[in-house]
């Protein structure tokens, strides 16, 4: 049985954190093990608000493809890419734009709150309106099947599932409707209890040092109730355990929620032994991270040869494209 195509992509603009390592690679590398996976840079879907700071996103895609090996992503199993090499999907883009009503886009619910989220940039600009057409092409250029999301990028896939159907409404079924494929990761906010952000300066990097994440997490919100050592803690709000559950072994992070709640271990010490469970669940991928920043020819190989893979498929429905559009 054929296996089903899954196309998932990550915005190039800077070091990856724990919350992309939890939100995204560890799921994807489970996918690439079931389906047919393709996962790109998506280094024009960053110029949609990097747009005056190029540099930086080019700069990140190196670092980013180190990152996305040294956890488990791997090229004979999945096709990594980078977008902008694939000429395809602007070409894509630019045809869906001409069958796409301009409500459509301006609806989408993410539109409204980055504008207000990235206040102090100029995002009234159509490259900003225009990313889910893009996001789009990104998707049905390679007939993806499945769309690994959070229930906040729901609303992306269902509008290129519209736009899918009106393409196959006016020139025949050249596009199977991509579905959203929920995923369910753990929440980890960053060390001040915000969303984890480079933008806030409160991410833990992949390719944070040991002591950089001794330090980190040792200035980690805990329980705002407990006041003093004594005074019994609530882990249930704590941003703290919610990292223990993703990198303590079960057994300790049962003993530490028995150990809190009753003020047998106190909020440092606590700290103390999730940093060194941190650090020896990253021991791994930092090795890696190691070899592969001693070989970056390595990292250039596998985004030659994926780009050479996504561009044959790319290519080939581009060619069914312009057929079914009377434009060959």
């Amino acid at each position: 049985m054929t296996k089903q195509r899954v196309l998932s992509g990550m915005r190039p603009s800077g070091k990856l954190h724990l919350g992309n390592l939890v939100g995204a690679l560890d799921n994807w590398k489970q996918l690439q093990e079931e389906y047919e996976c393709f996962f790109f840079a998506a280094d024009w879907h960053a110029l949609t608000t990097e747009y005056s700071n190029p540099e930086i996103v080019q700069e990140s895609i190196q670092e980013m493809m180190i990152d996305w090996l040294s956890v488990g992503l791997s090229p004979g199993k999945s096709v990594l890419f980078v977008q902008s090499q694939i000429k395809e999907h602007a070409e894509l883009h630019l045809l869906l734009s001409m069958i796409t009503p301009l409500p459509w886009l301006e609806r989408v619910p993410s539109y409204k709150e980055q504008q207000q989220e990235l206040g102090n940039r100029d995002l009234s600009t159509y490259g900003f309106l225009g990313y889910p057409l893009l996001q789009t092409a990104d998707i049905i250029i390679y007939k993806a099947h499945k769309v690994p999301v959070g229930i906040d990028q729901v609303p992306h896939v269902e509008l290129s599932r519209e736009i899918t159907r009106r393409f196959n409404f006016f020139y025949g079924p050249v596009f199977p409707p991509p579905e959203p494929m929920l995923t369910e990761v753990p929440k980890l906010l960053g060390i001040d209890g915000r969303k984890m952000s480079k933008s806030y300066d409160n991410a833990i990097y992949i390719s944070d040092s040991p002591p950089v994440i001794r330090q980190k997490v040792s200035q980690m919100f805990t329980d705002p109730n407990r006041i003093k050592r004594s005074d019994p803690g609530n882990p249930d709000i704590c941003n703290v355990f919610a990292f223990h559950r993703v990198y303590s072994p079960p057994a300790a992070v049962d003993q530490v929620d028995i150990d809190c709640r009753c003020a047998r271990i106190g909020c440092v010490e606590d700290k103390k032994n999730l940093a060194e469970n941190i650090i020896a669940y990253l021991a791994p991928v930092h090795e890696e991270r190691a070899r592969l920043l001693k070989n970056p020819r390595l990292v250039r190989e596998v985004l030659e040869e994926g780009c050479r893979k996504a561009r044959r498929v790319a290519s080939q429905t581009m060619e069914e494209v312009r057929r079914a559009m009377k434009i060959s």
